[in-house]
């Protein structure tokens, strides 16, 4: 079985793609675990996608445990699916390729690649190492190009500080959009020329 990694910036349709793939599953007769990390508090205990689409979780993933030691053996879903997966630690990463290898168990993970800053999340740069299957979901900048990059709005107006996690929602003056890398980068270089 493969650890698979669906990744693209924000609003790009991750969670509906997975919320998509859970109902497929589940026609099929078959049974899926939802999961994702407790630090993602947007929705607490809910997968929650911008146009609406939402479905409670089946765990709520602690910074601090593994999800192969949550799981009953006797009882094993047929797929795993982890939403905001760039806030996995790596060693839950690792974690989740030995359930596909040892228990053959398909998990589908969908998350960042990189943070506001073009960093990367330590969860998404361990799946981007190890995934069997990587695949880049699409969206556009508000200039048409591919949008590639996450922007952190404070107040509607761009940052580029503070913490690398800084949930929407979680403040009211804090919200992010898709942009493409020129215009990252212009927005960036504004910034700089007015704070000097």
């Amino acid at each position: 079985m493969k650890l698979f990694f669906r990744y693209g910036a924000m609003n790009c349709g991750k969670t509906s793609a997975l919320l998509q793939v859970a109902h497929n599953y589940e026609e099929q007769g078959m049974k899926i675990l939802l999961v994702k990390p407790t630090i993602d508090t947007k929705g607490n205990d809910t997968v929650v996608s911008r146009i609406g689409l939402s479905r409670q979780v089946d765990i709520s993933l602690p910074d601090c445990y593994l999800l192969s030691s949550m799981l009953d053996s006797d009882n094993l879903p047929n797929a795993i699916i982890v939403d905001e997966a760039q806030f996995l630690h790596p060693e839950q990463v690792d974690d989740l390729y030995l359930i596909t290898k040892t228990l053959n168990v398909p998990v589908l993970c969908y998350g960042l690649r990189c943070d506001f800053q073009m960093k990367g999340f330590p969860g998404a740069t361990r799946l981007l190492e190890i995934a069997d299957d990587i695949e880049e979901m699409k969206t556009i900048c508000k200039c048409g190009s591919k949008a590639t990059q996450n922007m952190r709005l404070l107040n509607s107006e761009p940052t580029f500080d503070g913490d690398q996690v800084l949930i929407d929602g979680s403040q009211d003056n804090i919200t992010y959009k898709a942009v493409c890398g020129k215009c990252y980068v212009l927005q960036r270089s504004k910034l700089k020329k007015v704070s000097k």
